[in-house]
Order: C-alpha cells, then sequence, then structure tokens
C-alpha cells in the first residue's frame, strides 16, 4: 500500500508536459502540410495523436486513481485548458486530411471542456503570472480555427459565425492575458512565457482559416466585414513576428539551456508562428511570406527535436535508482 501511495503522489507532483508535447506536435504537423511535406507531416500527426491519447489517459488517471478531484479543474489554473487546445489543434489537423467525422468529433469535445473550464480559469486570474495566462485565448483561437477549416470543408455557415464569434472572443482575452502577465517572465520563464506569441500566432492562423472560409464555403458576411478580417489578420501576424523577436532576444540575453516540461510551450508558439506565416500567405494573398513561413518551420523542427531529447533524458533519470540517476555507482555486494 505504501508503494502505491508513493506512486500516486509522484505521479500528481509529475511535471502535466504532455500537453504541450501534443500541441507542439499537433501544430508542427499543420506547418508541414500548409509547407507541402505531407510525409513528415503525417508523421508528426501520428505521434501527436500517441501523445493525445496519452494526455486522455493522464486526465483519466488524475481523475480515477489520485485521490481528490484533478487539480487544474479544481483550482482554475489555465493550465486546465490546455487540454481544449490540444484537442483543437490536433482537430485542425485531422480535418486537413479529410477526416471530418473525426473533426467534428474533437471540435465538441475542445467545445465541451472549454465551456466547462474557462469561467474558472477566468475567475482566478491574478497578477503578474507566467505565459500560461494567454491559454484562454490559445484554446479559444483554437477552436476558432478548427471551426473555420470544418465550415470550408462542409459548408456549414452557423460553425463559420461561431468560429468568427470566438475569434473576436479569442482577442479580448489575449488583451485580458497581457494585463494579467508578469513581463518579467520574459527574462526569467522557463518556457511558457513564449505562449505570449503563440497567442497572437494561433489568432492569425484563426483568422486567416476565416478568410479561406468565406472564399471556399457558403455566404458568411459582406466584403466589408471579409476586409477587417483580412487586415486583422496580417495586423495579428506582424505583432507575432514582432513578439517573436523580443522573446528571442530575451533567450539570447538570459540563456537558458536546461530542459523544463514548459520548453513544449516555445516548440508550440514557434510553429504556430510558422503555420500561421504559411496559411497567411495561401489564405489573405501574401505569396512572399511562404519562405520566410518555411524557415520558422525548420526552426520549429530543430527546436522540438532539441526538446525531445531532452524529455527523454529527463525520463531516463526518472526510470534510474537514486544513487545512478545522480551518477553515483553503486557498490557491489561483499
Amino acid at each position: 500500500m505504501s508503494g502505491t501511495s508513493a506512486l500516486r503522489t509522484r505521479w500528481v507532483r509529475r511535471p502535466p508536459a504532455t500537453g504541450g508535447a501534443v500541441l507542439a506536435t499537433g501544430v508542427l504537423s499543420v506547418g508541414l502540410h500548409l509547407a507541402g511535406y505531407e510525409v513528415l507531416s503525417r508523421i508528426a500527426l501520428a505521434l501527436a495523436c500517441a501523445a493525445w491519447l496519452g494526455l486522455v489517459a493522464d486526465v483519466a488517471v488524475r481523475l480515477l486513481w489520485v485521490p481528490g478531484p484533478w487539480e487544474p479543474a479544481r483550482a482554475g489554473s489555465p493550465t486546465g485548458l490546455t487540454p481544449v487546445a490540444a484537442s483543437a489543434v490536433l482537430g485542425v489537423r485531422v480535418s486537413l486530411l479529410g477526416l471530418h467525422r473525426l473533426a467534428e468529433a474533437l471540435l465538441a469535445l475542445a467545445l465541451a471542456l472549454w465551456v466547462g473550464l474557462v469561467y474558472p480559469v477566468l475567475r482566478r486570474w491574478e497578477r503578474r503570472r507566467p505565459g500560461a495566462v494567454f491559454l484562454g485565448c490559445v484554446a479559444t483561437q483554437g477552436i476558432s480555427a478548427l471551426g473555420a477549416v470544418l465550415a470550408a470543408a462542409t459548408d456549414v455557415a452557423w460553425l463559420a459565425h461561431l468560429a468568427l464569434v470566438l475569434f473576436w472572443l479569442g482577442l479580448v482575452l489575449y488583451l485580458v492575458g497581457l494585463w494579467r502577465f508578469d513581463p518579467r517572465q520574459v527574462l526569467t520563464g522557463a518556457g511558457d512565457h513564449w505562449i505570449a506569441g503563440g497567442g497572437l500566432a494561433v489568432s492569425a492562423l484563426a483568422g486567416s482559416r476565416l478568410v479561406a472560409a468565406a472564399h471556399r464555403g457558403p455566404y458568411l458576411w459582406n466584403d466589408d466585414d471579409n476586409g477587417v478580417l483580412r487586415a486583422a489578420t496580417v495586423a495579428l501576424l506582424v505583432l507575432t513576428l514582432a513578439w517573436s523577436c523580443v522573446l528571442l532576444v530575451a533567450e539570447a540575453l538570459r540563456p537558458r539551456l536546461g530542459y523544463d516540461a514548459l520548453r513544449w510551450a516555445t516548440v508550440f508558439a514557434l510553429g504556430m508562428t510558422a503555420a500561421a506565416t504559411l496559411s497567411v500567405a495561401s489564405s489573405p494573398g501574401v505569396p512572399w511570406l511562404r519562405g520566410p513561413g518555411r524557415v520558422l518551420l525548420w526552426i520549429a523542427v530543430a527546436v522540438w527535436c532539441v526538446v525531445l531529447a531532452g524529455a527523454a533524458r529527463a525520463v531516463a533519470r526518472g526510470l534510474r535508482p537514486p544513487g545512478e540517476a545522480e551518477g553515483v555507482r553503486p557498490r557491489a555486494p561483499r
């Protein structure tokens, strides 16, 4: 019994990096698809699906095995919205693959989780918080992007209108998150401070998908509204790139080279910036952005590989006996 209790305690204290891994890998799959690397995109999609199943298992274990309610939902932590964003991003890629029924199921799941979790998160937001405060925006815009992609594929007008409402709501949540964000995190954050840029990037992606839905689907809104949406999308991408420059300079001034589970948020932000750039290059019609988008995509892939290697080393250290994990060779029995 004591061993089981110790394992439960260790599980609760374990960093919940699975959701960040789903987000990062799913976004890379979307970006690789938009760049034309379909084989690599499907490999990344398979890895993202495996990580998503791990996320579902993690939530189930915390609900059924670990005593007490699920901590992120109970405490109203912004990290409780990670499964929402992860499911939405995975749904975007699945829909682009043509599996619309599965994408609709992921949309329903993400929307149900969002309805149940967003209010507890908003109610407990405080000042001077890390980058996780932008997950409200990320989750909302992820659902908006998925709704827009499905609306364009299935010719469902109400879904596009819902996606448009969530798009503007997501921008409001970003401003609220910016007000709650601690700017010192730019120099001291362990990796999730990059969500400050990732929130803008996923907003630009959602905007570009809405512009595409207006052209490929049924009549949705007039030309003036479409022009406002296009201008907002391009402006969001410009702000995203500006944020990325600020964050890169901060990383150079204050290098944080050790592995941390929060670095998956960095990969997510880089991958989403690349995906948004590639999407804006096609939908609002800025084709010269395709080249920079590909460069950003390969940077994100490289960082993904580095973070994955760090995660593998962390897992390996966690599986070793205490003495061996610290580099101490156990003595042979006499």
